[in-house]
């Protein structure tokens, strides 16, 4: 339970940007517009929440949600007001928010936003990329500005084990195809790597990154799953990552394109293709953090691995203003933590797991 805020809009609080109590400037802001997924990726979710799934779409209904969805006009009031505040870089994502109803539209609404300095504000989207090959060109249209796509094989036997999804592995590839072809560049391909399951793919998403033009990203696992898989030992970390790759594709390391950068960037020895390492648990990137969340039912998370959450939601439907709301944010973002605390005695994972948080 959040300890009580008292509200007193004031008039700083509309002209200020999000800083945090630790000195970082917050604009970059993830929603998620949904929990439902079309995949049951194995490392994800659990055999209970599959099988509920699973019986749903059997019996000709959506996948169900587990935690309540807001409407599009509610996301987009929220959203707004981050952006008030300085946020400049919104990313929806789910679940799986390509299931959205709406989603073109709301990326309608967002694409006529400005920021505070009168520039566009960056929309981004995040999708497992199984409805990317139709949904492709009407985002762009609506003003999606580029895509990444979560993808943890490029061998189709090894990506249809993962996701438990047969014809999943071309449906995503021809997703990415038509995303490049719509102009949604330059897209990122997300894989999360776990020993054992998935590391025998790192060489093959190399040589992908070059054949098919996108910038691969590996992704250090981390505890965030709604079972108990997690241990250090899956861990595969970007020393190994960097080195594997080298032997057969020599890499150059690129500079970092803004302070906050969560990836380690790199390019071939040729200058042709991108790779890039997000290493939270081996190589934690905290120091610089400049993102919050809000997850499908309108809590405020200021940390993946919070262990708190702020109902900003429920403040909007009680009724309060814009003003008031936009003070609950500032003073929520005050006291965003430090950093996480993965591997230490004592750590504890969210009571949400990823996909109900929101990538």
């Amino acid at each position: 339970m959040a300890a009580a805020i008292c509200l007193n809009p004031s008039p700083e609080t509309r002209s200020a940007r999000l800083t945090d109590s630790h000195g970082r400037v917050i604009h970059d802001l993830r929603v998620s517009i949904t929990d439902r997924c079309n995949y049951k990726c194995v490392y994800c979710r659990t055999g209970e929440s599959v099988a509920h799934a699973e019986s749903a779409i059997a019996a000709g209904l959506e996948a169900p949600t587990h935690y309540a969805e807001l409407t599009i006009e509610e996301y987009l009031r929220l959203i707004k007001l981050f952006v008030g505040l300085g946020i400049t870089k919104v990313r929806l994502t789910g679940g799986e928010p390509l299931l959205r109803r709406g989603l073109v539209e709301l990326i309608q609404e967002l694409g006529s936003l400005r920021t505070l300095t009168g520039e566009p504000l960056d929309v981004a989207l995040t999708t497992n990329g199984h409805l990317l090959g139709r949904l492709a060109a009407p985002l762009k249209a609506a003003g999606l500005d580029r895509v990444t796509v979560s993808m943890d094989a490029v061998d189709e036997p090894t990506f249809e084990r993962i996701t438990h999804v047969p014809g999943s592995f071309q449906a995503v590839l021809g997703g990415i195809r038509a995303a490049r072809a719509a102009g949604l560049t330059p897209i990122k391909i997300n894989c999360v790597l776990l020993r054992g399951f998935n590391d025998d793919q790192v060489e093959s998403f190399a040589r992908f990154a070059r054949r098919e033009d996108v910038v691969v990203r590996f992704i250090e696992f981390m505890p965030l799953e709604e079972g108990r898989l997690w241990t250090p030992e899956i861990v595969v970390p970007l020393r190994e990552i960097v080195d594997r790759i080298g032997r057969v594709l020599p890499l150059v390391s690129l500079p970092p394109l803004e302070a906050s950068e969560t990836a380690r960037r790199y390019t071939f020895a040729d200058g042709i293709g991108e790779i890039g390492i997000i290493a939270p648990v081996s190589q934690a990137f905290c120091g610089a953090c400049s993102r919050v969340r809000l997850t499908s039912d309108g809590k405020i998370r200021t940390c993946l691995f919070s262990q708190i959450e702020h109902d900003l939601y429920g403040h909007m439907r009680r009724g309060d203003g814009d003003d008031e709301l936009r003070e609950y944010i500032f003073q929520i973002v005050q006291g965003k933590e430090a950093r996480h605390h993965i591997g230490e005695p004592g750590f504890l994972k969210p009571s949400r797991s990823m996909i109900h948080i929101g990538g």
